[in-house]
Formats: structure tokens, C-alpha cells, sequence
């Protein structure tokens, strides 16, 4: 009798609360905006990096995956994929596929007084390494990107290993251009720049893998409310191995179906669930909204503190969501900073109707080594 009323007991308790039970509607709406504030950079970045790498009647499509592909101009108003190029540093860039084998970047020897470097993000948006001016020399070198599975040491020839927590990873080149007539010299110094997979390097067979099936990525207006958002994040997770540091986060959004192997599937949802996951990722923008407005509009946060390691931001998702919206791929602070005007004295927000003036005042423009640039767009909705 004891054990059967004991049994009884255990078998009250709320229903959400049960180890299998489904979770309730304000659960499910907590988990999408904490999945959502997750996922936004890496849903983002894939949008790019699919227009870039994949998508070949896209205008903004560059080449394969694992080649270099440099643009021998600045960036204009109609570079549309990144938020914020730089307009004084023409770009290369090389979307890796790491999933086979390491690739060797070779960078040429470069003249000193001229700034470049190669910035290695993964798809976290995490800047994880950087080669260039400022850490490595203009002496050049030869280094070794390897993925999450490479477990080798450094090979012969090799100046250095860099590892990406993330199967997929982009590279961003930046070389600087002096004025127009310059620009012949930086085309010399890309075509410097070479890429080969590892097994190319040591003459060794080359690994294989299986080709991807690449999923469409959505707008930047759709990701904003389509709940299809968390399928392409699903899709990434295949590539981003779980760190220690995300195991109870991960496991949390297991449970409405976000996980490399999830379920997650609007169309099979219920009214209240599928609701539940719109209200969820309407909350994610509210938060970042009021971050904009409350911490970055005044200064109290900086760009400085929005873009490095996943160490130097220490998993804090917001900042990591907030420097895509407004400027997906920045610079660590050592390498470059980025303060943003967005309103005049008065607080009103800026507008292209208007003309302003920005003053310096004695001792408050910047002694970095480089350059100090200033450029204007509009804003990210």
C-alpha cells in the first residue's frame, strides 16, 4: 500500500515539471528569445557567407570555398551583404571549408608603413585569431587553419596553427590602399596571398568529404520573424561542434527542438507553440533594442566591447547579437575601434537631410599606428 500511494505521489506534479512532458507556451517563448539572441549572428553570417561561397546568381557571390577572392577597389554604397566595410582597405576574401583537411594561407612579404591583416572569424562571428601589421609583422609567413577534427601538430614550414572552434570559418584580408594610384601595388600584394589545402603543401593524397547540401537562407527582414529561423541555425549547429562552456545552453534548447539533430518544424507546431516562438524572437529584439538605446546610444558600451574572442566576450550572447545588427564582422578592439553616431547633441537621430559637423577636440583623435577613417551609412532595421 505505501509503495503503490508513494508511486501515486511521484506521479502528481505538474505536468511540465514531468522529465518528458512537452514544454509549456512560456517556456517555449524564454528558450526561442534566448536561442534566437544565440543564433542571430550565426543565421546572419550564414546569410552572407552563403551569398558569398554559394549562391552564384547572387550579385554579391565572390568564388568557391578554400580560394581567395579579391576585390581591387574599395567598397561603395552598393556592397549591400556587411553593414559597415571599410572604404580605405580593399578586401580579400576566403570562405573555409575546413571539414576535409587544414588549409595553408601563404602572406607575401609586405612593405613596412603598409597596414593589413588577415582577420579568421568562425561561425559564432567570434574573431578567434589574426595574422597581420599588428600581431604578426609584414615579413609574411605560412600558416595552417585547421577545423574542429585537425588534432595534428605544426607541420614543417609552417610559421603558425590557428584552429577554428567551427567547421566553417571566413577570413577576412584587408590591405591598405594609400589613394587611387596605389591601387596597382595592392593588386600585387593580393595576388600574393595563395590558399591551398594541406595535402597540397606536404604533396600528400587530398582528403575528401561529402559535398553540402546548402539550405536558402532567408532575408534580413525574414529572419527577423520567420520561425524557419531556427531550422537554418539547426543547420549550422552540424558544423559548430559543442563547446564545454554551452553544454547546459545547448541541452536547454534541445528541448523545443534547436540542436544539430533537432526536430524543430513550424509546420507541425501548435498554434500556441508556434506563437510562442514568434513572441519569443519579438522579445530578442526588444532586448537588443533597448540595449542599442540604452547602453550604445549613450556610450556606456562601446564597439570596443562588442567584437573579439569567445574568451574576451565571455558568452555574452547580447553584445554578440548586438555587434551583428550593427555591424556583423567589426574588428577586435586591438585591432581597430568604431564609434558610432547615430544622433546629433540634441539626440536626434541623424539624418541624410542634414549637414553636421564632427569636432576633435586637443588630444582626443587617436595615436594608433594606422589610420583614422570616417564613413557614413544608414542605419540597420
Amino acid at each position: 500500500m505505501t509503495a503503490v500511494l508513494l508511486a501515486s505521489v511521484v506521479s502528481c506534479g505538474r505536468p511540465d515539471q514531468l522529465p518528458n512532458a512537452a514544454p509549456t507556451p512560456e517556456t517555449v517563448r524564454q528558450i526561442a528569445k534566448e536561442a534566437y539572441i544565440y543564433g542571430f549572428p550565426m543565421v546572419d553570417s550564414y546569410r552572407i557567407q552563403h551569398a558569398y561561397f554559394v549562391d552564384k546568381a547572387n550579385p554579391q557571390y565572390k568564388g568557391d570555398w578554400n580560394q581567395p577572392h579579391s576585390i581591387a577597389r574599395v567598397f561603395t554604397p552598393e556592397d549591400t551583404t556587411i553593414q559597415t566595410p571599410n572604404s580605405d582597405t580593399p578586401y580579400t576574401m576566403l570562405g573555409a571549408d575546413l571539414r576535409a583537411e587544414p588549409l595553408v594561407l601563404t602572406v607575401p612579404p609586405i612593405e613596412a608603413g603598409r597596414y593589413y591583416s588577415l582577420q579568421f572569424i568562425d561561425s559564432y562571428t567570434y574573431n578567434f585569431a589574426y595574422v597581420g601589421s599588428r600581431t604578426t609583422g609584414n615579413g609574411g609567413g605560412k600558416y595552417l587553419l585547421a577545423g574542429p577534427s585537425w588534432k595534428g601538430d605544426k607541420p614543417a614550414g609552417i610559421t603558425d596553427v590557428i584552429r577554428s572552434d567551427t567547421d566553417f570559418a571566413l577570413v577576412i584580408y584587408r590591405t591598405q590602399l594609400f589613394d587611387p594610384n596605389d591601387i596597382d601595388n595592392v593588386k600585387k600584394i593580393q595576388g600574393g596571398y595563395t590558399v591551398e589545402p594541406l595535402s597540397a603543401f606536404a604533396k600528400k593524397s587530398a582528403a575528401t568529404v561529402p559535398a553540402v547540401d546548402f539550405i536558402a537562407p532567408l532575408s534580413p527582414d525574414e529572419q527577423k520573424t520567420s520561425p524557419k529561423f531556427f531550422q537554418i541555425l539547426n543547420f549550422i549547429l552540424k558544423y559548430a561542434p559543442e563547446v564545454s562552456s554551452e553544454k547546459d545552453l545547448r541541452a536547454r534548447f534541445a528541448t523545443i527542438g534547436i540542436a544539430p539533430d533537432g526536430d524543430f518544424d513550424p509546420a507541425t507546431m501548435s498554434k500556441e507553440t508556434l506563437q510562442a516562438v514568434q513572441d519569443g524572437m519579438a522579445d530578442a529584439w526588444t532586448e537588443v533594442n533597448t540595449f542599442k538605446k540604452d547602453k550604445l546610444d549613450t556610450g556606456q558600451v562601446t564597439s570596443a566591447d562588442l567584437f573579439g574572442t569567445r574568451e574576451a566576450l565571455k558568452d555574452n550572447y547580447l553584445y554578440r547579437m548586438a555587434a551583428a545588427v550593427l555591424g556583423i564582422y567589426g574588428n577586435t578592439a586591438q585591432e581597430a575601434i568604431y564609434p558610432v553616431l547615430a544622433v546629433d547633441v540634441t539626440g536626434a537621430p541623424l539624418s541624410g537631410a542634414g549637414n553636421y559637423t564632427v569636432r576633435f577636440g586637443p588630444g582626443q583623435l587617436s595615436r594608433r599606428e594606422s589610420r583614422c577613417v570616417m564613413g557614413g551609412g544608414d542605419q540597420p532595421g
